[in-house]
């Protein structure tokens, strides 16, 4: 899609037809880029489900006309107590992804504290200029009428397919009508009406109903009685904190990012360090120098991942590349903190006015069981290996949990800026900084930049997207023992949603990879 020559009010981009165009009827309307981000989360919870739930977490760096920016924190929360393990709804599945298949565990045990309806309503309050009972019309028409399943959202369901088939309420929704106890297909029709009815609730009602109101009182119950570990204190007394993001330069641009306690955007900017020192322009993008230094960017970043000490392993040269300030902050906020690395979705969202929406959502899984009532399957970030290295059920109670998600923003001296973000997990940070990298070293479109294909480095494993010409890929499979080659572009390299504004012109990028689309209005 080409930009509007005719004074656009903004752009988005998403990873879902109607996830964009929630966004885009808000713009059209009148709204500004953050009521037309909080369409787009209502309407992902509907037409993404595994992905987005009123019942996860996220985080949304924003940037207003007036230049103010700030990373809204709505991440899940551990509970303030632990429940005795033999008292606790928690139970393995299996995800199966064709080539490995990986176990999760759900339940009303996994479930930790959400914040996505507390952070929806926040932004409101401090940033948006619309109606919330406008703002959720377009996820509640949608939850009623129906969501057609496309091609990915039905992948999705099957990998998770022992979630949304492990009680008869989420079958009876995710189903799709087949009746043969398998989750809906491409082609098949979601409906949620019970979801449609608690947007419409919460709109009315605002976010109390969630944490002290009715819907709190079903947590509660739910998990009183069903092994889970939340209270209604838990709801109570969670908030949404409000961060300065991290800022560094890279090539002449200013990046902003998610900041500690998440992990992903201290990361990026570790890489971002080590990339630095590399001269530009002495070597092609795809080039074998090229990927074998991005290669080696990441094996060093993965040895700064929240599992480890920063600088464990860590070549001599490498800690001098990286600010003290940032080393320490890694230190303070992140090491120690539950991490969480789940599936995810992005929405990016500018406007003509200069406000800037960067929003990464996540509901992990999904805990399997659905809360009566109310269409809502809550999280379960308590229900995976990666964020309980000693064991499960030893997280710190009472503590905001770390993620990879990223939301972040690019922007040149002139004024040019990019809103960006990516869903697939621990794959978040390399994508971005591939991105980044695209934009800042080799001067690309944003579309090229996010299109373009994609190595990941992670655990002495290569993995490599088979677009960069195949003496290149031999070339860097015979440097690395342990490289798995894709053929094409494909989910597991993460989903880069990004738009651009240089005071004239909106440009965009859905990512293919994750069934993006971008919107110009």
């Amino acid at each position: 899609m080409k930009p509007s020559p005719h004074h656009p009010s903004g752009a988005v981009a998403a990873g879902h037809e109607l996830t964009a165009d929630a966004a885009a009827d808000m713009l059209r309307a009148g709204g500004n880029a953050f009521d037309a981000a909080l369409a787009a989360l209502c309407a992902a919870c509907v037409a993404e489900p595994v992905l987005c739930s009123l019942g996860g977490g996220g985080f949304m760096l924003a940037r207003t006309a007036a230049g103010e920016t700030t990373v809204f924190d709505f991440f899940p929360h551990t509970p303030r107590r632990r429940r005795p393990e033999d008292e606790l709804d928690f139970f393995p599945i299996h995800a199966d992804f064709g080539t490995a298949r990986q176990e999760f565990h759900i339940g009303l045990g996994a479930i930790a504290t959400p914040g996505v309806v507390r952070g929806l309503f926040d932004i409101h309050r401090r940033l948006g200029s619309m109606p919330m009972t406008e703002i959720v019309t377009p996820a509640v028409e949608h939850a009623r009428r129906g969501v057609v399943l496309n091609a990915l959202q039905a992948y999705i369901f099957r990998v998770v397919a022992p979630i949304y088939t492990a009680t008869p309420e989420a079958l009876a929704i995710y189903g799709g009508g087949r009746g043969d106890g398998q989750p809906a297909g491409e082609g098949d029709r979601v409906v949620q009406p019970q979801l449609a009815d608690t947007l419409e609730a919460l709109a009315r009602e605002g976010d109390d109903l969630f944490y002290r109101g009715e819907i709190a009182a079903e947590i509660d119950r739910a998990c009183r009685q069903g092994g889970g570990h939340l209270g209604r204190d838990d709801l109570e007394h969670y908030r949404v904190a409000h961060r300065a993001p991290l800022h560094l330069d890279y090539r002449g641009a200013r990046f902003a990012t998610n900041a500690p306690p998440a992990s992903g955007g201290l990361l990026i900017g570790f890489a971002l360090r080590l990339l630095d020192q590399a001269p530009p322009g002495k070597w092609s993008f795809g080039s074998r120098q090229h990927l074998t230094l991005l290669a080696e960017v990441m094996d060093q970043t993965n040895r700064a991942r929240v599992e480890a000490r920063l600088d464990a392993g860590v070549e001599a040269g490498a800690p001098r590349l990286l600010d003290p300030a940032l080393l320490e902050r890694y230190r303070r906020h992140v090491r120690g903190r539950a991490g969480a690395l789940r599936g995810t979705t992005h929405i990016s969202v500018m406007d003509r006015h200069g406000n800037l929406a960067s929003l990464t959502l996540s509901n992990g899984e999904g805990c399997g069981r659905m809360l009566p009532g109310t269409g809502v399957m809550l999280n379960n970030m308590l229900g995976e290996e990666d964020i309980n290295p000693g064991g499960f059920h030893r997280w710190t109670p009472g503590q905001r949990m770390t993620s990879m998600m990223s939301p972040s923003m690019l922007q040149w001296p002139d004024g040019r800026t990019v809103a960006l973000g990516s869903g697939g997990s621990n794959r978040i940070r390399s994508a971005i900084l591939q991105v980044v990298s695209n934009l800042a070293d080799f001067g690309m479109e944003v579309e090229d930049a996010v299109q373009a294909p994609r190595i990941h480095f992670e655990g002495g494993r290569l993995s490599v997207e088979d677009l960069f010409g195949g003496n290149v890929v031999r070339a860097l499979a015979a440097a690395h023992a342990d490289t798995h080659v894709w053929e094409e572009r494909n989910l597991f390299f993460g989903g880069v949603h990004a738009v651009e504004f240089d005071g004239r012109c909106f440009r965009g990028a859905g990512d293919g990879r994750r069934g993006g689309v971008w919107r110009v209005v």
